[in-house]
């Protein structure tokens, strides 16, 4: 059986921080699936490290292998994502050898518009002081900068005692808690092609 692997931008910089995103995306991607085989998630930490490893697996002919990472900013519906990444200053990556349009995929424009969608686990995770009315209100939070959305969820959170106002490390246990049909309604493009892949990949022999 071929293996199946997805690379995840993010994770921070110690094992253990990597190990509890990779457990969230774990169970995310079982409700995606249900009783569909899944695949193995690696964590990288930084988005270049996920890049490379992925060129490392294409070259190892894992042909059910995806790349998910922040876009970072807006993505142009014109071209391939490739391009995105070619384009972006910090990024400049080119398309490794045999690698598909379908084998990259953005948290657009970065992992908090997937937080955002699902408010119940918010308010749930931080407490009756989590203040839901600071969150962004348009319909397609795929529209929404990277940096409203982080600032959205700190204000939302700034006097939630027992966990503190939102922080990086606190997505990391939150992904794991999330309703992927809330994520597809609220990230109608990006989120809907990505777990569209993730289920054709899975039905693959």
């Amino acid at each position: 059986m071929v293996d199946f692997l997805v690379l995840v931008e993010g994770g921070g910089a110690t094992r253990a921080e990597q190990a509890n995103l990779r457990k969230g995306f774990q169970t995310l991607f079982g409700r995606v699936l249900g009783s569909r085989r899944r695949p193995r998630v690696v964590c990288a930490g930084g988005r270049g490290q996920a890049f490379n490893d992925f060129c490392r697996a294409i070259e190892g002919s894992a042909n059910n292998c995806l790349l998910l990472v922040d876009s970072e900013g807006p993505v142009s519906e014109a071209g391939s994502p490739w391009d995105h990444v070619a384009r972006r200053a910090g990024d400049q990556w080119q398309r490794p050898s045999g690698a598909t349009d379908e084998q990259i995929h953005f948290m657009v424009e970065a992992m908090e518009a997937w937080l955002v969608a699902d408010r119940d686990v918010l308010a749930s995770y931080y407490g009756s002081e989590f203040n839901e009315k600071k969150l962004p209100r348009r319909p397609n939070l795929e529209e929404c900068p990277k940096e409203d959305l982080t600032a959205a969820l700190e204000a939302a959170t700034k006097t939630a005692k027992t966990k503190g106002a939102y922080r990086k490390s606190h997505g990391f246990e939150l992904v794991g808690k999330l309703d992927p049909t809330k994520i597809r309604t609220a990230c109608p493009t990006h989120a809907v092609r990505f777990f569209a892949e993730l289920e054709k990949c899975a039905g693959r022999p």
